[in-house]
């Protein structure tokens, strides 16, 4: 499948809109990224949490550089192979990564269906 970046950056935005108010109304000073590939240039990462999740926090406050969520472009586009597909897998992947800001790990989304 193939999409620009703009195009692909544009329907990250519609899926995150779409997300439930309670999951992303906690979401504290995260900011969401699209890029093309991971460092590794691998096609398997789909999304990375960057940032220290809610659990492990003790002292956070005014000056912190905002964590990161970020989704890949390219990953995505390898793996689906239509729109609709796409905009399922980038749900999946914003839900999870939203799920690594709160602190839960990947075995509790398995557990969940969401890993």
């Amino acid at each position: 499948m193939e999409m620009d970046a703009t195009t692909f950056e544009e329907l990250v935005i519609d899926e995150l809109d779409r997300l439930p108010d309670e999951m992303v109304d906690g979401l504290d000073n995260v900011v969401f990224v699209v890029e093309d590939r991971p460092e590794d240039g691998g096609l398997d990462l789909l999304g990375l949490y960057d940032g220290l999740a809610l659990t492990e926090r003790t002292q956070y406050g005014m000056g912190e550089l905002p964590d990161r969520i970020i989704v890949y472009r390219e990953p995505h586009l390898a793996q689906c192979e239509g729109e609709e597909e796409l905009r399922d897998e980038v749900h999946t992947t914003l839900v999870h990564e939203i799920a690594h800001f709160y602190g839960i790990d990947d075995e509790q989304l398995h557990e969940l269906g969401w890993a």
